[in-house]
């Protein structure tokens, strides 16, 4: 069994609501990003999302949008993901870690590499807004070769019949985008949302983790009704750029402790 779904089973076990923070690597700077994953952890956060940073990143909002830019003006590539994940692994062997990044820089990097690297410093799988299910034949194969789980992400658009293929492919979780736009806080969960993650229930007995939008504690318990874990990402950029550097590990714990 791996990380992954060690983590989200012991959460269904327990009948707990999954929280999952997205932190884009090298934001603020790179050094802090560490020591911000390690917050996120104390804090009660379930699995790690580290955001490679892109230089068009057509799923995200102004929020990530601005992090990703930042990233890349502190000169982060690819390897530096790779080497913030080995380092975090010298202390802590047990929270999954995802990448959540665009298709041209891992397909650049070589998919068979990529997939034999992250294995080998303890990424546990990948989330890629950009790669449809219809084209992800190769990375697929490459992940499931080397243990790692390739997450597909649908939304409230996606057609039964394209619910249904992401099902066969699927694992670790789905991760269902909440509306139909780009990240970023909101103040609202779309009306919409049962629905929607019904149709995919009806495809699937995968966890379901939902994002896109999600900021507060009622967020997350709205989630926890409806499905297995919450991603939180723009707000907490948001957050990390509230605090000085002297307070934002203490800050971080602190919001991640009470999405509980």
């Amino acid at each position: 069994m791996s990380r992954l779904e060690a983590a989200l089973n012991g959460l269904r076990s327990r009948h707990r609501v999954g929280i999952i923070p997205y932190v884009t690597v090298g934001y603020p700077t790179l050094e802090s990003t560490i020591p911000i994953m390690r917050s996120l952890v104390e804090g009660g956060a379930d699995v790690v999302e580290l955001g490679v940073p892109f230089s068009d990143p057509l799923a995200d909002g102004a929020t990530i949008q601005r992090s990703s830019y930042r990233a890349l003006q502190n000169g982060v590539t690819l390897e530096s993901c790779f080497a913030v994940v080995e380092e975090m692994r010298k202390e802590d062997l047990t929270t999954p870690v995802l990448l959540m990044g665009y298709y041209n820089p891992f397909l650049s990097y070589g998919l068979e590499q990529l997939c034999q690297t992250c294995q080998t410093v303890g990424v546990d799988g990948f989330i890629v807004p950009d790669l449809p299910v219809e084209e992800a034949g190769d990375f697929h194969r490459a992940s499931e070769k080397h243990g790692l789980d390739l997450i597909f992400l649908l939304a409230p658009t996606s057609t039964d019949e394209r619910i249904a293929r992401v099902a066969r492919l699927a694992r670790g979780f789905v991760y269902c985008v909440s509306l139909a736009g780009v990240t970023g806080a909101r103040k609202n969960l779309p009306k919409t949302l049962p629905a929607f993650l019904d149709r995919v229930r009806a495809h699937t007995k995968l966890p379901l983790a939902v994002g896109f939008g999600i900021s507060t504690r009622e967020h997350v318990a709205a989630v926890g009704t409806m499905a297995d874990a919450a991603v939180i990402g723009s707000a907490l950029i948001d957050l990390i750029d509230r605090f000085s550097p002297a307070e934002r590990e203490k800050g971080i714990r602190e919001y991640i402790e009470s999405l509980r």
